[in-house]
C-alpha cells in the first residue's frame, strides 16, 4: 500500500503551477499569433508553431531568463507534464483528420497515393543516406557508427508530418479537396513505413541483430492491427455505439464513447511500439464510417481539438527549438545543406511519383511535394529518439528540429501558391458545392432513422405502406449513409409473433445499416418517444388517411407522435397507393419558407436518376375579388418576380444534387386547389409538404390547406414537419 502511494503522489507544488501557467501562456500566444497570420492571409498553424519559437530558449527564454521553469520546463518532471498535454493534442487532432478522411474517396486516388508514397520515400532516403555519409565526424557521437547515423538520418528525411499536415489542409480549407484527401492516405503510408523503418535502425543502435524475421515483424504488426481495427474493431464500435445510445442516460453520452474509443486505440498503437497518433487516426477514419454517430459529436471534438489542445501542442513544438545554438558560419551551413536536401528530396521525390505513376500534372503533382515536406512535430519526435539512443549529438539534434521547423513553415507558403494553379474538376465541385449544402441543411444530416411498426398492423394495406417506406428510405441511402432501427411495439405477450413480424418487415429494408427492436408495452407513443430521444435523426411513421373528424388528423398515436418527436418526423400518407408505385414525378410546392425549402432539398434526395423529375411549385395567390382589377400592375409583377426568383434557386440547389427539376409559377385564389389540379394534370405519383407543427389544443393542426391536399389528393402525400 506504502508502494501505491509513493506512486500517486503528485507532482511538486512549483511543478503544477509551471504547467498552469505553460497552459495559459502558450494557448493565449498560440491563438494570439494564429489569428495575425489569419489576417495576413496564411495559415493559422504558422503563428502557433511561430509562437513556441518566440516563448522558448531562441528569443524570450535569452531575453528573459527567469521564465525557465515558468513558461519553458525548468526539470524532466515540468518536461513530461506539458509533453503530455502536447501528446493529447496529436491525438484529437489525428482523430479529426481520420473523421473527414473520406475513403471511398481515396480508393478512387489510389494510383496517385500508391505513386505519391513511392516517390516521398524512396528518393528522401536515398539522399537522407548520402547526406549522412558525407556529414562531418563532429556530428557523429561515434565515427565508428557511420552506418547507424546515415540510416537514422535517411528515416528522419522520409517522414513527414501528419498533425502540421492535417492543421494546414484544415487552416486552408483543402481536406475535402481530392487532392488534401490523397495529400493524407500519402502522408499515413510514408510515416507508417518511416516508423517502421525507424524501430530497425533503433533496434541496430542498442545493439539488437536485425533478421529478416524482424523485419517482417515489425511491417507484420502494423498489417495485423490495421487488419484488426477494420474487422472485429469496427464490429466493437457498432455494438459500442448501439449500447450507449440505446442504454446510457448521460448526457454527451456519445461524445465520452469516442474519446474512449481514440485512446484505447492510441494506447493499443503505443503498446505495439507504434506511434499513439497512428490509432487516433485509425479511429477516426472507423468512427466517420459509422452512421449513427450523431453529428453534433463531429462538432464537438472539432471544438476541442483546434480551439485548445491542437495549438498548444503546436506551440509546443516551436518551445523546443533553440536556434541560437546554431548560429556559427559551419553549422549554419551544414543546416541550410540538410534543410535543402531534405526539401528537394521530398519535393522532386512526390513529383515524380505523382507525374510519373499517378499520372498527374505539373502543378498537382508539385503540389504534393509541397505539402509533405513538412516535418514539423513528428521529426522533433525523430530527433528526441536519435539524442536518447546517441545516435545524435546536439548539433544535429538541433540540425534536425531547424529543419522540421522551416519545412513546416515553407509548406502552407508552397501551397498557397501551387494551388492557384490547380482548379477543382467539375465532378469535385459539385461534391464540395453538396457538402457544403449539406453542413446549412437538416435533410443533408439525416443519418440515423427510426421506423415503427405494429404487429397488428400487418395488413396487406399497411405491407403496402411499409413497402413504401422502405422504397423512400432506400433512395435516401442512395445519396447519404443511413442507419435504419425498425421498433416493433405491441402488447404484452405476443413476443414471439413480434419478433416474427419484425424479421418479416426488416427484408423490406436492405439498406446500408439495420437494426431491430422488439418491445411489449401498451404505451406505443412514450415508447417510440423514448427511442427518438437517442439521437435519431428522422422518425418515419405511415397513415392511412386524414381523419374527418375534428379530434385526429391522422390518428390518436400518429398526432401525438408528429406533436411531441425531438426530431425531424416524415408522415407517409398512402391514400391511393398502387403495388408498384414508383415516385418517378414529385410535386413540391413552395412558399418560400424554411419548411418548404426543406422539403425540396428532401424531394432531390428522393429522385436520384434523370429519369425522376421535381416539380416546384410555387402558388401566387391572387383573391377573386381583385381579379378584375389589371394584373400587370407594379406591385404584382413584383411579387410575381421573387416567385419565379424563389422557385429557379430551388431549381439550381436540385441541378446541384444532380436532379432533373422543373420550377413553375402559378396564379389562383385557393393555392391548395391549384396545387391538386397540377397533381391531377401532371400524373404525380408523390406530393411533399413542408410543415412546422402549430399548437391547436390537443389536435394536431398544420394548417387548413396541408389538411385539404392530404383530404383530396391524387396520390400519396409525404408530410415533413420539424418540431
Amino acid at each position: 500500500m506504502n508502494n501505491i502511494t509513493e506512486i500517486f503522489t503528485a507532482a511538486s507544488h512549483h511543478d503544477v503551477l509551471a504547467l498552469l501557467t505553460q497552459i495559459a501562456v502558450l494557448l493565449f500566444t498560440a491563438k494570439l499569433f494564429g489569428e495575425i497570420c489569419l489576417r495576413l492571409g496564411q495559415p493559422a498553424v504558422i503563428g502557433e508553431l511561430l509562437a513556441g519559437i518566440m516563448l522558448g530558449p531562441s528569443c524570450l527564454g535569452k531575453i528573459f531568463p527567469g521564465i525557465v521553469g515558468f513558461i519553458i520546463p525548468g526539470n524532466p518532471v515540468q518536461g513530461h507534464l506539458l509533453e503530455s498535454i502536447s501528446l493529447i493534442g496529436a491525438i484529437f487532432l489525428l482523430l479529426i483528420t481520420g473523421l473527414e478522411t473520406d475513403l471511398n474517396l481515396i480508393r478512387r486516388h489510389a494510383k496517385i497515393t500508391f505513386g505519391v508514397s513511392i516517390g516521398g520515400i524512396i528518393l528522401p532516403l536515398a539522399s537522407g543516406f548520402l547526406l549522412g555519409q558525407y556529414l562531418p565526424d563532429f556530428l557523429l557521437p561515434d565515427s565508428s557508427q557511420r552506418l547507424i547515423f546515415s540510416l537514422f538520418i535517411a528515416t528522419a528525411m522520409s517522414i513527414s508530418a501528419i498533425p502540421v499536415l492535417a492543421k494546414i489542409l484544415l487552416d486552408l480549407n483543402l481536406m475535402r479537396r481530392d487532392i488534401g484527401q490523397t495529400i493524407i492516405a500519402a502522408g499515413m503510408c510514408e510515416d507508417t513505413t518511416g516508423w517502421i523503418l525507424l524501430s530497425i535502425v533503433a533496434g541496430l543502435a542498442s545493439g539488437k541483430v536485425i533478421t529478416l524475421p524482424s523485419i517482417l515483424g515489425s511491417v507484420g504488426t502494423v498489417a495485423i492491427f490495421m487488419f484488426l481495427s477494420f474487422t472485429l474493431g469496427r464490429w466493437f464500435i457498432k455494438k459500442s455505439l448501439d449500447f450507449v445510445q440505446d442504454r446510457v442516460l448521460s448526457a454527451e453520452k456519445s461524445l465520452t464513447l469516442v474519446i474512449i474509443l481514440t485512446f484505447m486505440w492510441a494506447s493499443a498503437t503505443q503498446a505495439l511500439h507504434l506511434e499513439p497518433v497512428l490509432g487516433a487516426f485509425v479511429m477516426g477514419i472507423l468512427l466517420g464510417q459509422m452512421p449513427r454517430l450523431p453529428q453534433m459529436v463531429h462538432q464537438r471534438l472539432r471544438s476541442i481539438a483546434l480551439g485548445i489542445f491542437a495549438p498548444i501542442f503546436f506551440a509546443v513544438a516551436g518551445l523546443k527549438v533553440n536556434i541560437l545554438s546554431l548560429l556559427t558560419p559551419s553549422l549554419l551551413t551544414i543546416a541550410a545543406a540538410v534543410i535543402l536536401v531534405a526539401t528537394i528530396g521530398k519535393i522532386l521525390g512526390t513529383f515524380l511519383g505523382a507525374r510519373f505513376i499517378g499520372k498527374q500534372n505539373i502543378w498537382i503533382s508539385l503540389a504534393f511535394g509541397a505539402a509533405l515536406n513538412a516535418r514539423g512535430a513528428m521529426e522533433i519526435i525523430v530527433a528526441t529518439i536519435g539524442l536518447s539512443l546517441g545516435i545524435l549529438t546536439q548539433e544535429m539534434f538541433s540540425i534536425i528540429v531547424l529543419m522540421a521547423m522551416t519545412t513546416s513553415l515553407m509548406a502552407p507558403f508552397l501551397l498557397r501558391w501551387i494551388l492557384k494553379h490547380v482548379q477543382p474538376t467539375s465532378e469535385e465541385q459539385k461534391r464540395l458545392q453538396l457538402e457544403q449544402l449539406s453542413r446549412g441543411s437538416s435533410i443533408g444530416l439525416i443519418h440515423r432513422v427510426l421506423v415503427p411498426a405494429r404487429h397488428q398492423e400487418s395488413d396487406a394495406f399497411s405491407t403496402a405502406m411499409h413497402q413504401m417506406k422502405s422504397q423512400i428510405l432506400k433512395k435516401i441511402s442512395s445519396k447519404s449513409q443511413l442507419s435504419t432501427t425498425l421498433l416493433s411495439v405491441d402488447r404484452p405477450g405476443q413476443r414471439t409473433e413480434n419478433i416474427k413480424f419484425l424479421n418479416d418487415l426488416a427484408k423490406l429494408f436492405d439498406h446500408q445499416e439495420l437494426l431491430k427492436k422488439a418491445v411489449e408495452s401498451s404505451d406505443v407513443v412514450n415508447v417510440v418517444l423514448d427511442e427518438a430521444h437517442k439521437d435519431y435523426d428522422l422518425l418515419v411513421l405511415g397513415a392511412s388517411q386524414a381523419r374527418d373528424d375534428e379530434k385526429h388528423l391522422f390518428s390518436e398515436v400518429i398526432d401525438s407522435l408528429v406533436s411531441l418527436s425531438p426530431c425531424l418526423t416524415m408522415v407517409v400518407h398512402t391514400k391511393n397507393l398502387n403495388s408498384d408505385w414508383n415516385p418517378k414525378r414529385i410535386l413540391v410546392p413552395t412558399n418560400g419558407s424554411f419548411a418548404a425549402k426543406r422539403a425540396a432539398e428532401f424531394s432531390f434526395l428522393l429522385a436520384p436518376s434523370k429519369d425522376e423529375l421535381v416539380h416546384l411549385l410555387n402558388v401566387l395567390e391572387k383573391d377573386k375579388d381583385s381579379w378584375h382589377y389589371e394584373v400587370q400592375d407594379d406591385v404584382f409583377k413584383r411579387q410575381l418576380k421573387i416567385a419565379e426568383k424563389m422557385v429557379e434557386e430551388l431549381k439550381e440547389l436540385g441541378e446541384m444534387y444532380d436532379v432533373n427539376a422543373f420550377a413553375h409559377v402559378q396564379i389562383g385564389s385557393e393555392p391548395e386547389v391549384v396545387i391538386l389540379e397540377a397533381a391531377r394534370q401532371q400524373n404525380i405519383d408523390l406530393i411533399v409538404l413542408g410543415t412546422d407543427v402549430r399548437p391547436a389544443s390537443d389536435r394536431l393542426f398544420l394548417g387548413p390547406r396541408v389538411e385539404r391536399i392530404l383530404k383530396n389528393a391524387p396520390c400519396p402525400v409525404i408530410v415533413l414537419n420539424a418540431v
